[in-house]
């Protein structure tokens, strides 16, 4: 009997755990919802979403750069070894702009930016809901969802593929200088592969939908995650934590289904 009431309670609990994460995705579905709905608000403020493209996407710059500058060293290198196996070590600028604007750029900008904007804004909201700001502007009449989580949602989708086409660019520039200057590859054929082989709309806005989708994704969980952080430190410090973690495996998921969906042809 014990046996039987350890399996119920196993069962019990496995219940909430599923039926608190489904109401949990409701719940994070009418808050995005409601913020669609409110964003017209913003056309009369432009201003709010400017200054917040300046904090989430300005601010991400440096790391941005840098990070596309190493990766395009790192790409370099590496396609050089791999192609020269084959004699194709002319095709390196095609193997390093099909793998930064269909992949590499969008996920690692992404993963960036949730690291660095996506933590602060999930601290910005949290502390904003710790100190009672929230509850002090509904109390004056004013909707947070369209002063403060609107502006910051549209600056992040905004900012997002910005960020990842000056990854790629930054990426393309520092596996040219691996891959020319350094290595000896022919300028005009690192050139020239890489213009013939990559398409505008297929490789390059592909790429950019990819990025937006994950501006949208990575944008919301942060607000979300500092808009139902507990009031405390430890709630804002562990919803800081859920914001990489979430946003994180976001990523990785939609790129997976986008792949499928875009290039599966």
């Amino acid at each position: 009997m014990k046996a039987f009431s350890k399996v119920i309670d196993l069962f019990g609990d496995l219940g909430f755990f599923i039926r608190s994460n489904i109401s949990a995705l409701g719940f994070a579905a009418r808050i995005f919802f409601a913020v669609l709905m409110r964003s017209g608000f913003l056309l009369k403020r432009p201003r709010l979403v400017i200054d917040q493209i300046l904090f989430v996407g300005n601010h991400s710059f440096i790391i941005i750069a840098v990070s596309g500058l190493f990766v395009g060293f790192v790409l370099g290198l590496q396609g050089y070894y791999t192609l020269n196996r084959y004699g194709s070590e002319q095709a390196l600028g095609l193997l390093v702009a099909l793998s930064l604007t269909r992949e590499l750029g969008p996920v690692i900008t992404a993963l960036l930016f949730a690291g660095r904007a996506g933590t602060s804004l999930t601290a910005e909201i949290g502390l904003m809901k710790a100190g009672e700001q929230l509850s002090a502007m509904e109390m004056m009449a004013v909707d947070p969802l369209s002063r403060v989580i609107a502006p910051r949602l549209w600056a992040g989708i905004i900012s997002m593929p910005i960020l990842a086409t000056i990854f790629t660019a930054v990426g393309v520039i520092g596996a040219y200088f691996v891959g020319v200057p350094l290595i000896g590859v022919d300028s005009g054929a690192f050139w020239s592969q890489m213009q013939g082989g990559v398409d505008l709309f297929s490789d390059i806005g592909n790429g950019l939908i990819k990025s937006l989708v994950f501006g949208v994704a990575v944008t919301f969980i942060a607000l979300y995650q500092g808009y139902e952080a507990r009031p405390t430190p430890e709630g804002v410090s562990q919803a800081t934590t859920r914001t990489v973690v979430i946003s994180s495996l976001a990523v990785l998921a939609l790129d997976f289904l986008l792949t499928a969906m875009m290039f599966s042809n």
